[in-house]
């Protein structure tokens, strides 16, 4: 009877080592790394090497535009995720954390600058049942998702820089946001084609 009495003991104690790894595990994977990103510095095009085009847009045709670079670049991986506009900018997807998959939804205000980029503020984020703070699961999507370059996720200020100036489309094409009001569907870029 002793000896049955031990090997429970050792699978419990066995058990509650496990608890403890997966946790310690967990939590480093959340709070590990360098959380400070810095915003690029714009640079200015210059006027007399490009040719400037104002451009208006739908949400709708933003939205396909946005999910077919994100399916064309590759962006997906192994983590797959979807970018829609509304009222604001929602952006679904799954996460799997130890086998089990946990759903992501997060929805931000966007803020167009004077220098043609995009400021997106967190407004709503939920991972699964997982309470956390905003800038924890915002440090975990930036080390976790496969992102363009030219997208910096700021965990600490609880923001998404989408530095434009940065992104480049075939030919050396370049984009700036010039009015982005998604309520009222008004969005408007500078298209900047290089004309030498």
């Amino acid at each position: 009877m002793g000896k049955k009495k031990n090997v429970w003991k050792y699978a419990f104690t066995g058990l509650i080592i496990c608890n403890l790894l997966v946790t310690g595990i967990l939590l480093w994977f959340f709070f590990s790394g360098s959380d400070q990103q810095k915003i690029p510095r714009n640079t200015e095009v210059n006027e007399k090497t490009h040719s400037e085009f104002i451009i208006s847009v739908q949400k709708e045709d933003l939205n396909k535009l946005i999910n077919h670079y994100i399916e064309k670049e590759g962006l997906n991986g192994p983590i797959h995720y979807g970018v829609y506009l509304t009222d604001e900018v929602e952006l679904y997807g799954e996460v799997s954390v130890f086998s089990q998959t946990l759903q992501l939804q997060m929805t931000f205000e966007p803020i167009a600058l004077e220098n043609g980029d995009l400021i997106l503020k967190q407004k709503n984020l939920s991972l699964g049942d997982v309470k956390l703070p905003v800038s924890y699961i915002l440090k975990f999507i930036r080390d976790a998702y496969k992102l363009p370059e030219w997208v910096i996720i700021l965990p600490n200020d609880k923001q998404v820089y989408v530095a434009l100036h940065r992104m480049r489309l075939n030919n050396d094409i370049q984009v700036r946001v010039q009015e982005f009001n998604l309520k009222e569907d008004r969005i408007s870029l500078r298209m900047l084609v290089p004309s030498e």
